[in-house]
This record gives C-alpha cells, structure tokens and sequence, in this order.
C-alpha cells in the first residue's frame, strides 16, 4: 500500500508549530489519518506543573474523538527540527486505544506497526471476561 507519509509529516510539521512549550522549548506535531478518511493532529502543550504537561498524541486522540469514532490507520510525529521521532510509552498506549488494525507509524527507523513498537501490549481486549464468566 502506498502512504502519503510526506503529505502527512507535513501536516504534522504544520501541528508542531503550533505547540506550546516554553519550558523545555521541545516542540512535537502529530499528524494521523482515520478509517473513515479524517485527517486528526495534535501538538504538545506544556505546563509549569510538568505532570499535566499534555503531549502531541494527547491532542491528537482529543481531536480524533471529538470529531466522532474513527480508528487510526497512519501516524507519525516530528520534533522542532521536522524530524520524526517515537511517541513515549504513555502515548503508544493511547495510540493502540485507538488503532486501527494494522496501525502503521512511520518511526526513526522506517514503517512500524503498532504491534512492533508496542509489543505484547495492554489494551481494551484484557478487561474483557473471559466468555464463559459471561451470564
């Protein structure tokens, strides 16, 4: 399958400039595309309480959400500088919260799926009883 990854780095790109980080002056853009054809993105947004600081994929996921229910399909995020890089572990996990099957993510290192990157991961399916606990 051909991806407009540099369409969708670009848009990224376009998020990251509107980041909030005055602190640490590290800015991420995230840009995804959905299922149903959407384009969502999202940008870090500091605070002096670095715990509530709010990563790009944070963004991202509210817009995704916000804009009705869609799965991911196709992600990336990019510093200040436009490089690409990994979304930390917290946000991987919001990201398979709502993957798509067979979420691809364009990493440092290439094309990745969500199960490569979040391997043996935790998700919706594990809070699930078993069937025959079922009434």
């Amino acid at each position: 399958m051909s991806r407009d990854w540099a369409g969708l780095r670009a848009e990224a790109h376009a998020a990251m400039l509107r980041a909030y980080a005055p602190y640490s002056g590290y800015r991420v853009g995230a840009a995804a595309r959905t299922d149903d054809g959407r384009l969502v993105t999202g940008c870090n947004v500091e605070n002096a309480s670095y715990g509530v600081t709010l990563c790009a994929e944070c963004g991202l996921v509210s817009e995704l959400v916000r804009g009705g229910r869609a799965l991911l399909t196709e992600f990336v995020c990019v510093n200040g500088d436009g490089e690409i890089i990994m979304p930390c572990g917290r946000c991987r996990q919001l990201l398979l919260e709502h993957a798509a099957p067979g979420l691809v993510l364009l990493t440092p290192r290439g094309e990745r799926t969500m199960a490569e990157v979040l391997p043996d991961a935790f998700g919706p399916a594990d809070l699930l009883e078993p069937e025959e606990e079922r009434p």
